[in-house]
């Protein structure tokens, strides 16, 4: 009896050790997944240049893995796309190739076309990651091509643990989830671009080897086209900076009461060198296009200064400036939410799972008093910006 119980034991541990040794080994599609790795960055360019967003792209491809290998995709015709690729090409050293798609089709980031050739590209090199900023031109493509590739997208990503683990806020910024992900390739994410600064300096020369065009002579034209059509763009010319990337940020909201009243608020963006945003009321209210719209339906922005003149703190305008440096409120309303704290998150390594919260204050300065006078008083004590 004893020695049957010898010879089981030692059974039993020699089938621990073949399992133990087993365990080391992962199967193909999940070891091509943690250790071969490989980036699209879907690009966005204007007047010869990289959009930040799209640099901030490649800042998260970087912090999937150091072994990564990060390819920007950039579309369109004319002068202006080769200029953009040699911009990419000297920029970031992180960028080891740009695929360039030179077409007349892809002169407006329509979603059809866009999603067709992100198809083909993925087709013929099989990139374990594909990313694209959480702007208009990200939410419009990256869930098209998606479907197309028959897989799950995660949006607005604003941090990343791993080449599969990543934290995006959820309702509306008020709490944090960590998401693994689990499915097939490519893993396919949208970023915000204002947690991945670039901090990227340009190189003095260009790298033209890495720059490839792609064979276009697969692309179907009939499938990509003919769901939507470009018709006009209209912006506003200003000197102003872009709302998603200036340092200074002055927001009026709906306690400006008219378009006329909101004026003040430009003037005063303009002494400081800052750009305009509004809230959502304010914009409905028809003060203010709804480009200068801030929050979750709007821009998100991360400025080093963001000034909110009659701003009430709504939950939704509250998501899109969680990351600025530092927040100025202006309310004659001393219980407004943005005087208020926000609770916050922290979130645990396994998917959606928040282990406790903590409270943190909306507004870092906040100055209880009539905007109509105290808007006045900074204008005549700020000096004429040089």
């Amino acid at each position: 009896m004893t020695i049957q119980a010898l010879l089981g034991s030692i059974r039993r541990r020699s089938f621990a050790t073949r399992v133990a040794h087993s365990s080391r080994f992962v199967s193909p599609r999940f070891s091509n997944f943690r250790i071969s790795l490989s980036t699209l960055v879907l690009g966005e360019h204007k007047g010869g240049s990289i959009e930040a967003s799209s640099l901030c792209a490649v800042e998260a491809a970087k912090r999937l893995g150091g072994d990564n290998s990060v390819s920007l995709l950039l579309a369109g015709s004319g002068p202006s796309l080769q200029e953009a690729a040699a911009h990419a090409a000297c920029f970031h050293p992180s960028i080891s190739k740009v695929l360039l798609a030179d077409s007349e089709r892809f002169t407006y980031a329509l979603a059809e076309p866009w999603a067709k050739l992100v198809h083909l590209v993925q087709q013929k090199d099989s990139y374990s990651h594909i990313i694209a900023g959480s702007g208009s031109f990200g939410k419009n493509v990256l869930p098209r091509a998606a479907a197309l590739l028959d897989v799950s997208p995660i949006t607005d990503v604003t941090e990343i643990s791993g080449s599969n683990l990543f934290v995006r806020p959820i309702y509306a910024g008020n709490a944090l989830s960590t998401v693994r992900y689990t499915g097939s390739n490519p893993c396919m994410l949208t970023i915000r671009a204002t947690s991945f600064p670039t901090g990227m300096a340009p190189a003095s020369v260009s790298n033209d080897k890495c720059i490839e065009k792609i064979d276009l002579s697969a692309f179907n034209e009939d499938d990509a086209d003919g769901k939507s059509r470009y018709v006009s763009i209209s912006s506003q010319d200003t000197e102003r900076p872009d709302l998603a990337n200036a340092r200074i940020v002055v927001t009026g909201g709906r306690g400006l009461k008219s378009a006329e009243n909101f004026k003040m608020i430009e003037k005063l963006a303009e002494k400081l060198g800052a750009a305009v945003g509004a809230t959502r009321a304010a914009v409905d209210a028809g003060f203010v296009p709804n480009e200068l719209q801030v929050g979750q339906t709007g821009k998100i922005v991360a400025p080093e200064l963001y000034m909110a003149f009659g701003v009430s703190g709504a939950i939704q305008h509250l998501a899109g400036i969680r990351d600025s440096k530092v927040i100025v409120a202006v309310n004659k309303d001393a219980d407004a939410p943005i005087f208020q704290v926000m609770i916050k998150s922290l979130s645990h390594t396994h998917p959606i799972v928040m282990l406790s919260s903590f409270h943190v204050p909306v507004a870092d300065y906040g100055l209880v008093g009539d905007l109509f006078e105290i808007i006045p008083e900074l204008l005549e004590k700020l000096p004429e910006k040089k």
